[in-house]
């Protein structure tokens, strides 16, 4: 296998929990295998992040916070082609990661019991979003 594209679709600047999407393709692709999972977003106005899953409070929280980081009333902003919401979505983006590394054992992803996998959206239009994932045994 080289690498797997799962597509995430958007639909607006939100946290999207792309966990259950990761569970399901790690059960349906490798079995019993065990190795890291290592996933990569093709974007620039978007990230992962591995956070608090269970209380819904916690994802308002983090967006909250993203958009408190990176307004879009900054005096400063000058790349604004395609929309007010653009500058801010990279400096958001820079914030998280573009790259996680995920435990695999026996077919199963190892995250901690609240922890949920989000792809955040920083743009205000929908997107169909590319997270590239590569499994490596071992």
């Amino acid at each position: 296998m080289t690498y797997q594209t799962l597509n995430v679709q958007t639909n607006g600047e939100s946290f999207y929990d792309i966990t259950k999407e990761l569970k399901k393709w790690c059960s349906e692709n490798l079995a019993s295998r065990s190795g890291v999972l290592h996933l990569f977003i093709m974007h620039t106005s978007c990230a992962l992040t591995i956070n608090e899953s269970y209380d819904p409070a916690a994802r308002r929280d983090m967006e909250r916070f993203m958009k408190h980081l990176a307004p879009r009333d900054l005096a400063f902003i000058e790349h604004d082609d395609e929309g007010e919401d653009d500058s801010p979505s990279h400096m958001k983006s820079i914030l998280l990661n573009q790259n996680l590394g995920l435990v695999v054992e026996k077919g199963e992803l190892v995250i901690g019991t609240w922890q949920g996998i989000y792809l955040a959206e920083f743009r205000d239009a929908p997107h169909n979003r590319k997270v590239v994932l590569k499994f490596i045994e071992g």
